[in-house]
């Protein structure tokens, strides 16, 4: 595999986590499209994957469905109900899951997808205990459908998936590198706080994910680094342990 831009890789480098849930949204994967799928991004992601794999860590990922359809959106601008709404975002993210394997495979690692919707043909079914086992093999797992229920988000399912096959970390990759005061698109203000705590993103209701994820890595003890997904390389960072982002735990943070 690649490495990223004038960065040499150094035989000393050991990754500080061994298995990873890596959450990207749906739209990390339209590139400059407005809608929908651009397998040249699939692609990208692929190649940071596969970087981050090449140094032994097993990398589950949990991708959203918000280039296709978001659930809650489509029942409050269409008055479409709200199951319905969600089961459609559930299935938008298996759509997602499955061109995200494609490019995974096309730099020839192997990679499963499952669904917490039984779909037999196209998906298998997530056992927590399969899917730890493809990981001990080495393969990459893609944990697809959200939580098979309504009113949960992709954050909330990434939270669960990560406490039930006993990750290290929960990588959330966005689009900005990391957790602000305000929205850093809309506030030239706004300031990034390097480390938070559970209670603090709580508290101050910043919107990284929403409060059921956070509570669920709360009570697992569970690590959350907030990222730039854009940034060539920085999954491999956050892997290897640069203090990219921000990272939340059940530490007292910044004030």
């Amino acid at each position: 595999m690649g490495v990223a831009h004038g960065q040499a890789r150094l035989e000393s480098e050991e990754p500080v986590f061994q298995r990873v849930v890596l959450k990207i949204g749906g739209e990390a994967l339209m590139g400059d499209a407005q809608y929908g799928l651009d397998q040249k991004a699939a692609r990208r992601i692929a190649e940071q994957v596969g970087r981050v794999h090449g140094h032994g860590v097993q990398v589950a990922i949990v991708v959203g469905g918000g280039n296709i359809v978001r659930g809650f959106q489509a029942a409050a601008s269409g008055g479409l109900d709200r199951v319905t709404g969600d089961y459609m975002g559930m299935l938008a993210t298996v759509i997602n899951a499955l061109a995200l394997r494609d490019a995974i495979e096309r730099q020839d690692m192997q990679c499963r997808v499952q669904s917490a919707i039984a779909m037999a043909q196209v998906a298998e079914p997530f056992i927590p205990r399969r899917a730890i086992r493809h990981l001990e093999k080495g393969r990459i797992v893609i944990l697809a459908a959200g939580t098979g229920n309504p009113f949960f988000t992709t954050d909330t399912t990434a939270a669960l998936r990560a406490a039930e096959i006993g990750a290290d970390v929960l990588l959330k990759a966005t689009k900005v590198d990391g957790i602000y005061t305000a929205d850093p698109l809309k506030d030239r203000a706004a300031r990034r706080f390097s480390h938070l705590s559970y209670l603090e993103v709580l508290k101050r209701g910043l919107e990284v994910m929403d409060s059921t994820a956070v509570t669920l890595c709360m009570d697992n003890k569970m690590p959350i680094v907030v990222f730039d997904l854009f940034a060539d390389g920085n999954i491999e960072r956050v892997v290897l342990g640069e203090p990219i982002g921000t990272r939340v735990d059940g530490v007292d943070g910044e004030e």
